[in-house]
């Protein structure tokens, strides 16, 4: 567990992601299959399929996303003080990805990459049920260096938020192992999000050894991430297998909505309603934000938990996984 720090910080948090530009359209079942797609579900593609799935698309919005990017706007639109840290490289996504995290108040001070690989980017299929399916070029979001890592910044953040979708190309998970050196050094937390079943079937090892550790002060997973983290079936089981050795611990459930264990105490919410859900597309990443908003505030652990669900469901309501209402107005009541 992280002593925690006897200095102020600049930021509430800091986050360590993919810099993502989303590419979305809606998409009928019959494209998907057709496609050879596994719908819901996220799939690393290279350059040729990103340019064949682009081709396939019907018209299609761009909108910066990437997982801890999109839950640092999220905080940033509640009023949280964030930095970010990702790389892109010098094209026009690149520089759509630059303005659009600054412009949300993020600080985002990584250089940019000059050559190839490109700007990543995901192609998001959006069915009329509301379900994404993601395909994913990483580009040069897989070739931040960890040499490049500025320590001061992390050493500033009460929270170093880390996503599990970076842990799979080895420069940035070298660079996440500094940063969660940096942090604990300075006595600051570090979160981080599982992401996907598939990057724990990579590297569920990694994962479990830095949660042996203590390394991980707060946990975010979705109960199919929790099953496959722990080879438990059963959602309580799951919960009992971690809650030990995560001082806290934070699995969603969709419809369902999400439940929270934190130094012995248990919390649930259910899913704030919605009237239509249009697609499902960062609504993980914006329950952290409210989560996380709640936390580095000292909050009680259901009203982190009523934040999250209040911002997932906004979320879920449009396209894209950037906030488009106003979410301190939505939140207004819980705090």
């Amino acid at each position: 567990m992280t002593q925690p720090s006897t200095t102020t910080p600049r930021f509430d948090v800091v986050a360590i992601g993919n810099a993502i530009v989303d590419v979305m359209a809606p998409a009928h079942d019959d494209l998907i299959t057709a496609l050879g797609l596994a719908k819901g579900g996220m799939t690393l593609v290279d350059e040729t399929r990103a340019h064949e799935l682009y081709a396939a698309m019907g018209p299609a919005r761009e909108i910066s996303g990437g997982s801890a990017a999109n839950t640092l706007a999220g905080m940033a639109a509640l009023g949280a003080s964030c930095g970010f840290i990702g790389q892109v490289s010098d094209d026009q996504l690149g520089e759509v990805f630059a303005h659009d995290i600054r412009a949300g108040g993020i600080a985002f001070d990584t250089p940019v990459r000059a050559g190839q690989p490109t700007t990543a980017r995901c192609l998001i299929f959006v069915t009329p049920d509301g379900q994404r399916t993601m395909n994913t070029f990483l580009g040069a979001s897989q070739f931040l260096p960890a040499e490049e890592l500025d320590e001061s910044v992390i050493a500033d953040a009460a929270v170093l938020y880390l996503e599990g979708y970076l842990w799979d190309p080895e420069e940035p998970r070298r660079a996440m192992r500094r940063a969660i050196g940096a942090a604990r050094a300075a006595g600051r937390k570090v979160a981080f999000t599982l992401s996907d079943a598939f990057v724990i079937a990579r590297h569920g090892d990694d994962f479990r050894a830095l949660i042996a550790a203590g390394e991980i002060d707060i946990l975010f997973a979705n109960e199919h991430e929790l099953a496959a983290l722990t080879g438990k079936q059963d959602f309580h089981e799951g919960i009992a297998a971690l809650e030990q050795h995560v001082p806290t611990l934070v699995v969603t459930r969709s419809e369902q909505g999400a439940y929270a264990v934190s130094h012995g105490e248990h919390a649930r919410v259910a899913a704030a309603p919605v009237d239509r859900v249009v697609d499902t597309t960062g609504a993980g990443d914006l329950f952290a934000a409210g989560f996380l908003y709640g936390q580095v505030r000292g909050l009680s652990l259901e009203t982190c938990l009523g934040l999250g669900a209040v911002c997932a469901a906004e979320i879920i309501a449009h396209y894209g996984a950037r906030p488009e209402a106003d979410l301190r107005e939505l939140v207004a009541d819980l705090l």
